[in-house]
């Protein structure tokens, strides 16, 4: 029989309203310990989390006094995090019934295993991208940009779309190269071998980080079809999109340099970055001119 009184819940908020509310108790009804880090939020979720759970000993609330990113917000849940298998879970993500129950049996199953993801889904029911993908490697980026993933079906080795979610639906559960950092149930063990979150990174791929730290020791990361959470995209950042954006392609550099460095020549790390600065620029403009239409 499975021990879901194994399992910390960290939940790092910014401003998910009522959905961090929503998400605590779902996430109560499956787990042992719920742990908020609250990133110094301008709105009530926090209040409003405090008086719906005043009495609840199994919920820890930190608050920073600073927005310190995602990351270090990780990092400063585990630091009181009591149980052997950590779920790092976005406040705007809905556990289903039984979702943790399955998310636990794969990761106990095999102890090469150090991280497993569930099947995250938009409200609609359709798959999100992120859940299962592969590392978006610089040459995976560039097919992926220029759309040079549609050769796939001549020459899959060579155009393959790290967008693992446009491909059918597994049945069972895979070993994967990536998934999602908002939905990520680890094994402390894993954590203790391979090291805590990046803060390098305030925003944006830390999640691919850690995979490719996970991988780089070894640890199988895998993904479960049958462990759904329904995952309200955006809403901790729909606010601050130009600041959401900025860290986003700054994160992007720090990933790329990091971990392909060595493996490219500096002549196309260098046209990464420029293809990352470039995309930020057409991302501005977008935000831009959305904006002027909505005020007009």
């Amino acid at each position: 029989m499975l021990d879901l009184d194994s399992v910390t819940v960290i939940i790092v908020n910014y401003n998910a309203g009522s959905l961090l509310t929503r998400c605590v108790h779902a996430a109560l009804a499956q787990a042992q310990q719920v742990v908020v880090v609250d990133n110094a939020s301008s709105d009530s979720s926090v209040l409003n989390l405090e008086s719906e759970f005043s009495l609840e000993n199994r919920l820890c609330i930190i608050r920073s006094e600073s927005n310190i990113g995602f990351a270090a917000g990780c990092n400063k849940g585990l630091n009181v995090a009591t149980q052997p298998y950590i779920l790092f879970l976005n406040p705007d993500c809905m556990l289903q019934s039984g979702t943790l129950k399955h998310l636990v049996q794969v990761l106990a199953s095999d102890s090469n295993i150090g991280m497993v993801g569930g099947y995250l889904t938009n409200p609609d029911g359709s798959e999100q991208g992120g859940g299962r993908r592969a590392i978006p490697s610089p040459w995976r980026a560039f097919v992926r940009a220029f759309g040079l993933y549609h050769l796939e079906k001549y020459w899959p080795k060579i155009f393959f779309d790290f967008h693992l979610h446009k491909q059918p639906l597994p049945q069972e559960s895979i070993e994967v190269e990536a998934i999602s950092g908002a939905l990520m149930l680890v094994r402390r063990e894993a954590i203790e071998d391979v090291g805590v979150w990046d803060e390098g990174y305030f925003l944006h791929c830390e999640d691919l980080d850690w995979c490719m730290r996970f991988k780089q020791k070894n640890w199988k990361i895998v993904f479960v079809p049958n462990a759904p959470v329904t995952h309200f995209q955006g809403t901790c950042s729909r606010g601050r999109p130009f600041f959401v954006a900025w860290h986003k392609h700054k994160s992007m550099l720090r990933f790329y340099r990091k971990f392909f460095r060595q493996q490219y020549p500096s002549a196309l790390m260098g046209l990464v970055a420029v293809g990352i600065w470039f995309r930020f620029g057409v991302t501005v403009v977008f935000y831009a001119v959305r904006q002027l239409i909505a005020k007009h």
